[in-house]
């Protein structure tokens, strides 16, 4: 029996969430499953992943693969990271500060991302600034024109006896 750690699809109608399951590959999406060992809710801000690390890790270890959506969470929250050390044989010790360091560089990435977006932002509020008053510079030349280009009306009176 080929197992798989995939996503099981709860929620209602456009706010799915998700239980992260061991099952058979064989069965359906929404279907049997062997042992719940997480959750991942794509709503949430930021999204949340939910597991249990040792359950996970046993499956793993027992042959279960993961889906391409299943690795990309269990990559974000350093846990394929951790399993990849197991498989290699590393000691608790070289794991846990290659953990650590990974984390740390999780961190620093994060950061540069927020000072980028602040920066991002920063200079469309200075560009906005100076593209305001010639914008108002403009729009007051705008009237005057139009004022000028309109056609003249008749004054003459129109006959209602007729």
């Amino acid at each position: 029996m080929a197992v798989k750690l995939r996503l099981m699809r709860m929620g209602r109608k456009k706010r799915p969430y998700y239980r992260i399951v061991a099952a058979d590959s064989r069965a359906p999406r929404d279907g049997r499953f062997i042992e719940n060992v997480g959750t991942y809710d794509p709503i949430a801000q930021p999204h949340t992943v939910d597991y249990k690390e040792d359950r996970v890790l046993h499956w793993l270890s027992v042959g279960a693969q993961p889906t391409d959506t299943v690795k990309s969470l269990l990559r974000g929250k350093g846990l394929w990271l951790k399993w990849t050390l197991i498989k290699q044989g590393a000691d608790e010790a070289r794991i846990a500060s290659e953990l650590q360091a990974w984390q740390s560089q999780k961190e620093e990435s994060l950061k540069r991302l927020e000072a980028k977006k602040a920066q991002a932002a920063k200079e469309k509020a200075k560009a906005a600034k100076t593209a305001e008053p010639e914008a108002a510079a403009e729009e007051a030349a705008a009237p005057a024109e139009a004022v000028e280009d309109a056609p003249a009306e008749d004054s003459a009176p129109k006959d209602s006896a007729e």
